[in-house]
């Protein structure tokens, strides 16, 4: 698939780009719209949201140049740390640096940190299911191989799809697919069973959101072919199953708290 939605000269502009900016603006919505059930005014939030998005993006590509295989190279050459066209982004990273801000935040304006977390999740899982699209445009973070009547007479894909999972001749498993749905399916839950009920409940959100993301990355990493390593451990793999331990413990903690 062409990688380039719009060319305007010597610029060009991706879908990849395109897909994580349409992410990143919905998000923002949400968040906001969140926040102000919290008491947080949009000033305040969108001042927070600027600076979450930069330590989300640092943190983001910290943690892939940390573990694509080359940090030798990177520490000679540290202009690569922020050639972000000549590697990528890790979305481990990206929630580990943000949710690093959000404890710096929270201890400046003496807030519980879980109201942040919680006002992030939904926002969070839903920018994560839309970013997928473009890993999608550019052929990439898929599964192992499988065939053309997997994809469309047992999954019934479109075709768009499954000729967009057909990469140098071979057909790869739609990893993109299934994470994305997960997380639209997350956003839903959590939007409509879990905000209503648990607004209040700091933390049952944030829970549910870690132990969701958590679980189909454990199981997604088992089939990517292009996974980020710590010797012979996938490292997304190893941070998700951690997500998923510290959203099961939160969610007894407030569970606990809640039958009180």
């Amino acid at each position: 698939m062409n990688p380039i939605a719009i060319e305007l000269g010597p610029v060009n502009i991706t879908w990849y780009a395109i897909f994580i900016v349409t992410g990143l603006l919905i998000g923002a919505f949400i968040g906001a719209k969140e926040a102000n059930k919290h008491g947080i005014e949009n000033d305040d939030f969108y001042d927070m949201l600027f600076y979450l998005f930069i330590f989300s993006f640092v943190g983001a590509r910290l943690w892939y140049v940390l573990f694509d295989g080359y940090l030798i190279d990177h520490l000679k050459n540290p202009i690569e740390f922020i050639q972000v066209w000549n590697g990528g982004l890790a979305i481990h990273g990206g929630i580990v640096g943000g949710a690093s801000y959000l404890l710096y935040y929270s201890n400046k304006r003496k807030l519980n940190p879980l109201i942040l977390t919680d006002v992030a999740a939904p926002s969070l899982i839903l920018g994560q299911a839309i970013g997928r699209w473009g890993n999608f445009v550019n052929s990439e973070a898929h599964g192992g191989p499988t065939t053309y009547e997997f994809l469309s007479d047992k999954l019934h894909l479109p075709d768009f799809i499954v000729n967009g999972m057909y990469i140098n001749g071979t057909y790869y498993q739609p990893t993109f697919l299934y994470e994305s749905i997960w997380n639209i399916i997350g956003f839903i839950i959590i939007m409509t069973v879990l905000r209503p009920r648990f607004r209040n409940n700091y933390g049952i959100i944030s829970g549910f959101y870690l132990m969701w993301y958590g679980f189909i990355r454990v199981f997604i990493e088992m089939m990517r072919t292009d996974a980020l390593m710590l010797g012979p451990i996938k490292v997304a793999q190893l941070t998700s199953l951690t997500m998923f331990i510290i959203g099961l413990f939160l969610l007894i903690w407030k569970k606990g708290e809640i039958n009180e």
